[in-house]
């Protein structure tokens, strides 16, 4: 195609735009609204995602050792426990320091450390964190099968109810992504149906005195193409603006709810890439596919 015919198409899919506003704008307006929806999805899964790994580097489990082992034992249990995959760090505790630890807690109640200096009930322990909670169960199983270990206490069930909500979340993402792709593609194909339905007499005489299918459906590809641009530009501005006032309002509102879940949100510099591409991609293939779609029966003359 020479450059002259290039910049004549461009100009014929921007006047048929402004010739048909009114749709345009409809169907701008829901892509907007299909977006924003998409980009709240993405968004939230994407923090539930981080929820789970934070309560994951969080979530301790605890290995009680024999009163047997010697300090080489222990040592080299401590060695061992630390060699497993998937284990991120291994800290001796021993019944002196877990005993501090529990005065500590409980200095408000109770002299825990003065009523059990001299029969100290509790067992000396490695505090054990895991990489990915997902193979807690896993670790949990070999570890317990080490020589010297009376027993581990860890959250599985906590664990698992975090990787429950994980799992919901992605599909509900997905499948709203899924439905929203749909409407879109309909909304656009609607949309472009009608303006090739307007111009099918202009079409025929086209295809009669020789122009190539491309030659027709070009100005229609520029046409839906530019309204999913458009609303991709104006989802990015108001998801990515939405999402940056709320991360600011959460860390100048801190709760102890919000720290218990790592303090604070995803940051918008870590993911605005993702919406702004994701956006131009959707509203560019949707847009396309939904262009090929409707003009292709008009076309047989």
């Amino acid at each position: 195609m020479r450059f002259s015919s290039f910049i004549y198409l461009v100009g014929q899919g921007l006047h048929s735009m402004k010739a048909n506003r009114l749709m345009t704008f409809a169907s701008m307006g829901v892509l907007t609204v299909c977006m924003i929806l998409v980009g709240t999805a993405f968004l939230f899964g994407v923090n539930i995602d981080a929820v789970v790994q934070y309560m994951g580097s969080q979530n301790e489990s605890y290995v009680s050792v024999s009163d047997d082992a010697t300090e080489e034992q222990i040592n080299a249990l401590g060695d061992q426990i630390g060699a497993v995959n998937g284990v991120s760090s291994v800290v001796f505790i021993s019944r002196e320091e877990a005993l501090q630890q529990y005065d500590t807690m409980l200095s408000s109640y109770t002299d825990l450390y003065a009523a059990l200096a001299e029969d100290n009930p509790l067992p000396q322990m490695f505090c054990v964190s895991v990489n990915d909670v997902a193979q807690m169960q896993r670790i949990v199983d070999e570890i317990s099968t080490f020589e010297f270990v009376d027993g581990v206490d860890a959250a599985i069930d906590t664990a698992n109810t975090f990787l429950s909500l994980q799992r919901i979340v992605n599909y509900i993402c997905i499948g709203l992504v899924g439905v929203l792709a749909l409407v879109s593609i309909v909304v656009i194909s609607n949309t472009i149906r009608i303006t090739v339905f307007a111009r099918r007499k202009e079409i025929a005489i086209m295809k009669l005195v020789g122009a190539t299918n491309g030659f027709i459906r070009f100005p229609f590809f520029v046409e839906g193409t530019t309204s999913g641009l458009l609303a991709a530009a104006i989802s990015s501005g108001i998801v990515c603006g939405a999402y940056y006032a709320l991360y600011r309002w959460y860390l100048e509102h801190p709760t102890n709810l919000t720290q218990m879940f790592g303090g604070t949100l995803v940051p918008l510099q870590q993911v605005w890439y993702f919406v702004v591409i994701g956006f131009v991609a959707f509203g560019f293939v949707l847009c396309g596919i939904g262009t090929a779609t409707s003009i292709r029966k008009h076309l047989n003359v």
